[in-house]
């Protein structure tokens, strides 16, 4: 299986891509809303992890940008975003799960296992 890591925090997207590499998964990472809409263009991936805060656009838009294109990958949201209408906006934007960060790996990694065998 391969996943879109989508992090601008450099630290926290090293270790989420050394913790679920070790686990088997093939990575690629994007640390901005355009290396991710030029990634998730030309891969096909089981799972796409998307922080909203970026550098150069929101998560939450970009997702609306490529779920209005067609995009079906699994996404799953990981912010530091924990109000409830932040929630509500990531889901309705196209979120298949919405994970608030701090959080616990093997949380996601099971949310990610489980969002990975209904596609």
């Amino acid at each position: 299986m391969k996943l879109l890591i989508v992090e601008d925090d450099l630290l926290l997207q090293e270790g989420l891509a050394l913790a679920l590499g070790n686990e088997g998964y093939a990575l690629d990472c994007a640390t901005t809303a355009a290396e991710a809409d030029a990634l998730i263009q030309s891969g096909e991936y089981s799972l796409v992890i998307l922080d909203l805060g970026l550098p150069d656009k929101d998560g939450a838009t970009l997702l609306c940008q490529w779920r209005r294109r067609g995009v079906e990958n699994p996404v799953l949201i990981l912010t530091a975003r924990d109000a409830i209408e932040d929630r509500i906006n990531g889901l309705d934007s196209g979120a298949d799960d919405y994970l608030v960060k701090p959080f616990a790996l093997a949380e996601l990694q099971a949310r990610g296992r489980a969002l990975s065998r209904r596609y």
